[in-house]
């Protein structure tokens, strides 16, 4: 376990599956999480069943997703993964995704991605870590930016948003920089 102030990021069990089905149903959640992306939700019990088989199983050089966790009850609230490591570029891609709302805007987020970035650097050795989200996203874009992330570039118009062409804004976080912080 990897524990903050506010959240702890623990390995993924199957107990989380009716946490996992209930966010990846909830438009909201689907929305800001993937700006509406149908293949995240939403998503029959089926679906999620056969993907946390897949998760359960994977190897954590290679990717993982995590259960962030509330401090104060110990309740499920999200989740963080890597996944894309590239040992030879020492680099991996990252996510995060608040699932109860009430949690949204206090922090939550920023600290366990927070968490999640540090545990990559000192026990991974990578060199860089990346991310992204769409331009509408403010509140990932200021956690991103938070943590030290810059953005690196931008995809035009690459994710259709509630009807919208939004642009994919890319991050990228070097490990000397996350010293420097």
């Amino acid at each position: 376990m990897i524990t903050g102030t506010l959240v702890r990021l623990r390995a993924l069990s199957s107990d989380d599956l009716e946490h996992h089905l209930r966010w990846r149903n909830d438009p909201e959640v689907v929305h800001w999480a993937t700006g509406g992306d149908p293949l995240f939700g939403p998503v029959t019990r089926d679906a999620v069943e056969m993907a946390f088989e897949g998760m359960l199983r994977l190897d954590p050089r290679q990717s993982a997703v995590l259960t962030v966790e509330d401090l104060t009850d110990g309740r499920p609230i999200g989740m963080v993964d890597y996944r894309d490591v590239d040992s030879f570029a020492t680099r991996a891609t990252l996510g995060v995704t608040i699932g109860e709302p009430t949690h949204w805007g206090r922090g939550h987020g920023s600290e366990a991605l927070s968490l999640l970035v540090g545990h990559l650097f000192r026990t991974m050795r990578l060199h860089r870590l990346e991310l992204d989200t769409w331009s509408g996203n403010d509140r990932a874009r200021r956690t991103f930016g938070k943590l030290g992330f810059q953005e690196e570039g931008r995809r035009r118009s690459d994710m259709l948003v509630a009807g919208e062409w939004q642009d994919r804004v890319l991050f990228g976080l070097l490990h000397a920089e996350w010293l420097r912080r």
